[in-house]
């Protein structure tokens, strides 16, 4: 699977990433390995959104798609799965809201 997924700092300035491995994407950028200096500087590493789907070219368009948003639609996609905004990493076992494929 590969997956698109949103995350957010407590004060909900947001990142868009796309991984084939989300467990370990989320660790990376939890122990500020191998992540980006923008999720470093603004500690950015709480998961609130994801979704995925078999075809890397479907995660790679809806990843670009999403990125391009405003913030005002990225913040109403969150809302819209995850409306109190819950690191969804903390509950990774007990709840997904996985996403067979992109909309």
């Amino acid at each position: 699977m590969y997956y698109v997924y949103i995350l957010s700092s407590w004060t909900r300035t947001l990142y868009v990433g796309v991984t084939n491995d989300l467990e370990r994407r989320l660790a990376q950028h939890r122990d500020r390995t191998g992540s980006s200096s923008f999720t470093h500087r603004y500690r950015v590493d709480r998961l609130v959104h994801f979704e995925g789907t078999p075809n890397i070219r479907a995660a790679i368009a809806r990843e670009k798609q999403v990125k391009s948003w405003r913030r005002s639609k990225k913040m109403d996609l969150i809302s819209a799965n995850n409306p109190e905004w819950r690191d969804l990493n903390a509950e990774w076992g007990r709840h997904l809201l996985c996403h067979p494929e992109a909309p």
